[in-house]
């Protein structure tokens, strides 16, 4: 690496797989795991937490968005990082820090103190995932490693549907407290196993030499712009807020540079060349869409509950034990199912396409009467599919992907992906309130209409309670069109399977000559 334009140098040769690195890579599956599991409890009890240390909302919204936009940006340079590092070193550190940050942060005394530890375990937390990934691609022998993808889609099916239970759990259970402090037993749990099971390369700290600086600036400037915009947005009115517009416009600027600079770089965090493959971009493309589907899938009907008949998150949880539990089996299952070679993936994809919509179509049907048992089919339809989608489209995407180009794929994958996540979440609210005040429009200029026969004597209705029919009426029409929007995402994936991509055939044994 004497030379800027050498080429990079190709990581060590795969370990042989036996039980030891199996414990390994067990232990980087556990940390992935508790850091999206992490995000999303702390999401949902943030109210809770606020009251606690006594913030209002506006303040304690930075809390999301600061950990928001350190775990996408740290998507973004973790693989770069680890490959410097070495694997092992680089996630036993991160591992570490993100436990660390969860154990101290109840005990912060103020709300700076607040916002610097969420963002170091943002950053640490969004490094774990892409770590996953790497892993899988690298040291998993072929016969197996459509199963390691499967335990890495557990990242996006298992571990945010655990969410709400266990955010119900500690709120309503135990102590407030093990929101953060649950992670702690695992993280420590999860360093321990990579630090006996995955093999350690020497450090390459020659790479700093061919480092793409200005691709970091730029990727995470633009990612956590675009993040900050799109958290922070609704509630300071958008383009009326010139902190939201200064974001939006940073972001423009830093996203076709960062492009133009990854592209010629020789050793770019991005390696966009990546996406002439067809099937890497359909699985780019299908993954971020489908993490709007499963996002709104599971939050739409929790909302409903706790909106429309004021369950509290402890009775929520079944249905999202629904979706969550049955991961660990049919995410293996469907890499098994899918491991054959007469088999085509791109029908079971399609399958799973077909049931998420027969499910969003039956909750466009939802009325003020329907109670948590009307959602249990829904759900059960959402659990089989997700992993039919979920799985094939990583067998397609990395199929394509060398062993040495599984950084460069992981970067490109996971920061897309939480991007994706936060992008959902801002899409869906967004969506909702905007529906929600249509109906309620409509509705109150019906009744402003009629008044003069509703009014006073000639109806019994007072008119707060009228007031109330109007308003829950409206959050079930924008219920049922939030699930109708959907039903257009799910629309797209199906044109994006048609024309994108090619088969794509299980993991072969390597060729020798």
């Amino acid at each position: 690496m004497s030379s800027p334009t050498s080429p990079p140098i190709a990581p060590a040769g795969p370990a042989p797989f036996d039980g030891r690195l199996a414990v390994g890579l067990f232990g980087v599956l556990i940390a992935a795991l508790t850091s999206g599991i992490n995000d999303r409890v702390t999401d949902i009890t943030l109210i809770d937490t606020l009251g606690v240390f006594g913030l209002g909302h506006d303040e304690g919204s930075w809390i999301s968005t600061g950990y928001a936009a350190a775990e996408v940006s740290a998507m973004l340079i973790a693989p770069w990082l680890a490959i410097t590092f070495s694997i092992r070193r680089f996630a036993i550190a991160v591992t570490v820090v993100f436990t660390l940050m969860g154990l101290l942060i109840p005990l912060a005394p103020n709300l700076p103190a607040l916002l610097v530890l969420r963002v170091l375990q943002g950053l640490a937390g969004g490094a774990l995932p892409p770590l996953l990934m790497t892993v899988a691609l690298r040291f998993l022998p072929w016969n197996i490693k459509l199963y390691g993808l499967s335990a890495y889609a557990l990242t996006a099916t298992f571990g945010p549907n655990l969410a709400m239970p266990l955010a119900a759990l500690w709120t309503e259970q135990s102590d407030w407290r093990l929101v953060f402090w649950q992670i702690v037993p695992a993280g420590f749990i999860g360093a321990a196993l990579i630090a006996y099971g995955l093999p350690q390369d020497p450090l390459r700290l020659e790479r700093f030499k061919q480092a793409d600086w200005l691709g970091a600036a730029l990727g995470v400037g633009w990612i956590a712009m675009l993040v900050i915009a799109l958290t922070q947005g609704q509630r300071l009115d958008w383009l009326a807020s010139p902190l939201i517009v200064a974001m939006l416009l940073g972001a423009a600027v830093c996203l076709p540079l960062f492009l133009i600079n990854e592209w010629f770089h020789p050793l770019p965090l991005f390696k966009l060349q990546l996406l002439e493959r067809r099937n890497f971009a359909f699985g780019l493309a299908t993954l971020c869409l489908f993490v709007v589907v499963a996002s709104a899938g599971g939050a739409i009907p929790a909302a409903y509950l706790i909106e429309i008949q004021h369950y509290r998150s402890l009775q929520v949880m079944p249905i999202a034990l629904l979706i969550a539990v049955p991961q660990l089996l049919l995410a293996p299952l469907v890499a098994f199912v899918i491991n054959r070679r007469w088999l085509d993936s791109r029908y079971v994809l399609a399958a799973g396409l077909i049931l998420l919509t027969v499910a969003c179509t039956g909750g466009a049907f939802i009325t003020g009467e329907w109670i948590r048992e009307d959602f249990y089919l829904l759900q059960m339809l959402h659990a089989v599919a997700q992993p039919m989608v979920v799985v094939p489209l990583l067998m397609n995407a990395t199929g394509v992907i060398a062993p040495m180009e599984g950084p460069f794929a992981s970067a490109m994958v996971n920061a897309l992906r939480g991007l994706a996540a936060v992008v959902a979440g801002s899409a869906v609210e967004n969506f909702m309130t905007w529906r929600e005040h249509l109906h309620s429009n409509v509705l109150l200029d019906a009744v402003a209409s009629r008044w003069h026969t509703l009014a006073p004597p000639r109806t019994s209705v007072p008119i707060t309670e009228l007031a109330e029919r109007v308003r829950t009426q409206a959050f079930v029409l924008s219920f049922s069109d939030a699930f109708l929007a959907l039903l257009l995402v799910i629309a797209v994936l199906f044109c994006i399977l048609v024309i994108l991509p090619k088969r794509a055939y299980p993991p072969q044994p390597p060729v020798t000559p």
